[in-house]
């Protein structure tokens, strides 16, 4: 016979049971009357209850995928081959793989790099050699690092990811773009050069018009880290549409430095309604720079091509030094952020057609020399950034990369304020995840290894630094299982003989 108080016990739980079981149906008869009235939804209407079941395994259906069905190179945007290496090199481990590629490499625009009979040996090798941006400025920029960090506002990610990436970019000696989200402490607090990105808002130096406020300006420009500016026209995620910023993610603090209302979301102009013509583009880079005494580019998607000649002819009418001291070339295939699909999927070139195509109208007008070239765009491992500067890139940005470095799964919530990595979200208990100390290690290391191994390719190709890679260092994947050189599919042009003197 069982002791009293072990039967009282059993009891409890014998009636637990049964009122839970009770909730139980209850419920599902709720669900299934609301269901069967609701006229929404066609399948829950005509299978109620179960009809749920196809949410929640759409839902769930990209994590099977990606941990138990798809294969190391089949996922989008990033496939686990392409993410393994970012994390092994984010983790500084051997990235060595057995047993042969596992890469596709008969697919049409498959990269196939040029290795020469006599490598550059290692005691012939140069480090990489700082770059000069902005030479007519007071202040110009010497960039140490050819691969550097993307922009991602604070606000899209959190203030542990901004305070890890901008101490992982201090160790390595790269350059961290603010995004349009304006400059924030953390920025600053973490060590790095920073690249302030004026978008189409002028979050950050913005009057209550949104028009730009010229002290503003002068204040961001007098931080000694702040060392370029940047004019966003548009951005691969949302090309001629403005940035998004769902009001969840619009805390008190995020209000107060991008200059906005609290808890509402935050929507960009799709330009910047003071530049609607080259003259008027121009002005304003004169305005900035003249301003800031530092050097300012633009970035953009690039669509249309035609008014990047326009440009080139109007920067010889005014003089060289009239000319924006970079262009950011943004892909048209998307981004980070949150993004209409058919802008995402539909509009823009992506950088294997706009970055040739923009390098070799600079080449023409004699103005590739004043006007390095930096792009962005899903590009994120060695021989995505080698291909880049083959074809003509100074300067490679990335900010998915480094968004692997920080721990990111890709579980396609950066838009939701839900982030498990704790990456995009402002929910405290989800960024606890993620601790500054150990990822500002993993962000220096991601870049670390990235250069270390596109010079590696270099070396390969028989050039003793990434910066002399050129097109026939690369064959590009055709039909039929042949490859050609990169140099015969876009030839070098020749500089127009009147703009010879400004190459």
């Amino acid at each position: 016979m069982l002791p009293d108080f072990v039967m009282y016990g059993l009891d409890l739980l014998t009636t637990l049971f049964i009122f839970l079981v009770g909730v139980g149906v209850f419920g599902v008869i709720v669900v299934y009357v609301l269901d069967i009235t609701q006229t929404s939804n066609a399948v829950r209407r005509n299978y109620p209850v179960i009809g749920h079941f196809r949410d929640i395994f759409s839902n769930l259906g990209e994590f099977f995928r990606q941990y138990f069905f798809a294969m190391d190179r089949e996922e989008m945007p990033f496939n686990r081959a392409e993410r393994n290496w970012v994390y092994g090199a984010a983790a500084n481990k051997d990235n060595t793989v057995p047993f042969g590629s596992t890469k596709h490499l008969e697919e049409v625009g498959s990269k196939i790099f040029v290795n020469c009979p006599f490598p550059t040996l290692e005691e012939d090798a140069t480090k990489t050699k700082p770059f000069k941006i902005g030479p007519y400025c007071k202040n110009p920029y010497i960039a140490k690092s050819f691969f550097n960090i993307s922009g991602m506002s604070y606000g899209a990610i959190s203030k542990p990811a901004i305070l890890s990436l901008s101490k992982g970019a201090s160790i390595a000696g790269c350059w961290m773009n603010t995004g349009e989200g304006a400059l924030s402490p953390y920025h600053l607090e973490g060590g790095a050069d920073i690249v302030f990105q004026i978008g189409t808002a002028k979050y950050g130096v913005r009057k209550d018009d949104a028009s730009l406020d010229l002290k503003k300006l002068e204040k961001i420009a007098a931080h000694d880290q702040v060392k370029m500016f940047e004019v966003k026209l548009s951005q691969g995620a949302k090309p001629g549409k403005g940035g998004i910023l769902p009001g969840e993610k619009v805390t008190a603090e995020i209000a107060e430095i991008r200059g906005i209302n609290v808890g509402e979301d935050s929507i960009s102009p799709n330009r910047h309604p003071e530049i609607d013509s080259i003259d008027e583009l121009l002005d304003f880079i004169k305005t900035v720079r003249d301003t800031t005494g530092k050097p300012v580019g633009i970035k953009t998607v690039i669509g249309a091509y035609g008014w990047i000649e326009s440009l080139c002819k109007e920067i010889h009418k005014r003089g060289i030094e009239s000319a924006p001291d970079f262009i950011t070339i943004d892909g048209g295939d998307g981004g980070t952020g949150a993004a209409p699909m058919p802008l995402m999927d539909n509009v823009g070139l992506q950088l294997k057609e706009s970055l040739p195509m923009v390098a070799d109208i600079l080449i023409r007008f004699g103005l590739k020399k004043r006007i390095p070239i930096i792009v962005s765009g899903k590009l994120i491992t060695p021989s995505d950034v080698a291909w880049a500067l083959c074809a003509g890139a100074n300067f490679v940005n990335s900010a998915r990369g480094f968004m692997f470095a920080l721990g990111c799964i890709q579980a396609m919530r950066c838009n939701k304020n839900t982030c498990p990595t704790g990456i995009t979200t402002h929910n405290l208990r989800l960024q606890r995840g993620l601790n500054p100390k150990d990822k500002s290690t993993k962000v220096a290391n991601y870049c670390l290894n990235m250069v270390h191994e596109v010079e590696i390719i270099a070396h390969s190709c028989g050039v003793p630094e990434p910066h002399m890679l050129k097109r026939k260092h690369v064959r590009i994947m055709q039909d039929q299982g042949r490859s050609v050189s990169m140099e015969d599919l876009y030839p070098y042009p020749d500089t127009l003989a009147k703009y010879t003197e400004a190459a």
